[in-house]
């Protein structure tokens, strides 16, 4: 059995074959994104390196970065205690988010109002072209 292969037996993967993944730069600890996974796009972003998501709306697998060329470079990949969510310390190359921002994480509650924290780094119509 490779390593791999125990990595793939230690997730609990949830009823539809997916597990919450958790993206975060490597050497900051921003967290990027979160997205899903199921174990073909954990297999594959193991023996790759770059990450490969669940499209769970285009129902495929999902290269980070294959139309925006904003790609993550997998560093390390980890378990939680109980094997339902992976942490994925990445390399981001340009913006995580389809937004053009640079994480997912924008919008906060502070001083009891909605405030957008994070400003668009990317022109979204550059990044994604019909």
């Amino acid at each position: 059995m490779t390593a791999i292969d125990e990595m793939l037996q230690r997730i609990a993967f949830d009823a539809n074959g997916l597990v919450p993944a958790i993206a975060q730069q490597h050497d900051t600890g921003e967290v990027l994104m979160m997205a899903w996974m199921n174990r073909e796009a954990v297999r594959e972003t193991l023996e790759s390196g770059r990450v490969c998501y669940w499209s769970r709306s285009r129902r495929a697998l999902w290269r980070k970065g294959e139309t925006s060329g904003h790609v993550q470079r997998l560093v390390e990949m980890r378990v939680d205690c109980d094997g339902d969510t992976l942490l994925l310390l990445v390399e981001q190359t340009g913006v995580a988010c389809h937004t053009g921002r640079h994480n997912c994480f924008f919008t906060a509650l502070r001083d009891a109002e909605i405030r957008t924290i994070a400003e668009v780094e990317v022109d979204p119509g550059l990044i994604y072209k019909p």
